[in-house]
């Protein structure tokens, strides 16, 4: 499952240097579909598996204020400063990552460890797929997101 969160992160990286090419005002255009703009949706991917992680982990959630975050840079630096919590909580807890169940204080259900995992991996890639279409829309080329040929940096290299 590591594998999934590496190839997330190296997709998103590759979506951030995709947006260089646009202007800020397209960056946060609302679109059509999803939860918004493409800097909105990059921000919300990175929210919610921080949020989901944190839950993981018994840890209170800390909120976000995307109006806080609504420049490339500030939240390609959001995603990295996150990314190297996360990547130190994957790589001490991948044995009994998936044991237990959670509850979080912004929905009431009861879910396992492992349930959490899939659907931040599965969030990521459905958002990565709008984020397609609105490249698409643009007339640009989205980033690919094959899994086969990449080449992952390993979460314990970070």
């Amino acid at each position: 499952m590591i594998n999934f969160f590496e190839y997330n992160w190296q997709v998103r990286d590759e979506w951030f240097h995709w947006c260089n090419q646009l202007t800020t005002e397209e960056l946060l255009k609302d679109r059509i579909g999803g939860v918004g703009s493409i800097l909105y949706t990059l921000f919300h991917i990175i929210d919610v598996e921080y949020s989901w992680l944190r839950g993981i982990q018994g840890k209170e959630d800390v909120v976000f204020n995307f109006d806080d975050d609504k420049t490339l840079a500030r939240v390609i630096t959001l995603s990295n400063t996150l990314r190297y919590e996360i990547v130190e909580f994957l790589k001490t807890n991948t044995h009994e990552i998936h044991d237990g169940f959670v509850t979080v204080p912004w929905d009431e259900n009861e879910y396992t460890k492992d349930e959490i995992l899939h659907h931040i991996i599965a969030h990521e890639i459905h958002h990565i797929g709008q984020l397609s279409v609105w490249a698409r829309e643009l007339e640009l080329m989205p980033v690919p997101a094959n899994f086969i040929g990449r080449k992952l940096k390993s979460v314990f290299s970070y």
